[in-house]
């Protein structure tokens, strides 16, 4: 059986893929039938140069592709995604967009419970026992300035000097 498939080149942490027809027993990187073009990843946008004529021809005579190649033919119009692969899409994509809401949640909450519960260096320090006599109109009035309403009982010596 005949498979339409990425054959990878390039060098180590740099991928770039020729687009190839190959037998599916033969390695991946191994002998192929013929050559339709090529894929770069890592350009940005990723760039595919593909014969078209040749790939449709292929496919007419039963090439299978594999599931990138599908999506890098659907990507050209040379095919459509074949139905079982658009479902597997879709899902791929609404599990990134429960991530990404996931991810989003996550720092919205964030910084509100920063600024609930500031960090003690931030704390502004509680003004000196001095700056508060010197500010009598923002200092409550001490308990000691009221007028006492019971005699403090007498001591030892005060009851010895009063007999």
């Amino acid at each position: 059986m005949l498979t339409i498939r990425l054959r990878r080149v390039g060098k180590k942490k740099q991928p770039m893929y020729r687009i190839v027809v190959a037998d599916s027993r033969s390695p991946r990187d191994g002998a192929f039938v013929d050559n339709l073009g090529y894929y770069h990843p890592l350009e940005h946008p990723s760039k595919i140069v593909l014969d078209a004529e040749r790939a449709k021809m292929w496919l007419g005579r039963g090439a299978q592709p594999s599931e990138r190649v599908s999506k890098i033919l659907a990507i050209e119009g040379v095919a459509e995604i074949p139905a079982k692969l658009k479902v597997r899409m879709e899902l791929g994509a609404q599990r990134a967009r429960e991530a990404a809401e996931t991810k989003a949640r996550a720092k919205a909450e964030e910084p509100a419970t920063a600024e609930a519960a500031p960090a003690p260096a931030e704390a502004a320090p509680e003004p000196a026992p001095a700056e508060a006599e010197a500010t009598p109109a923002e200092a409550e009035p001490a308990p000691a300035e009221e007028a006492p309403t019971e005699q403090p009982a007498a001591g030892p010596e005060e009851e010895q000097a009063e007999a």
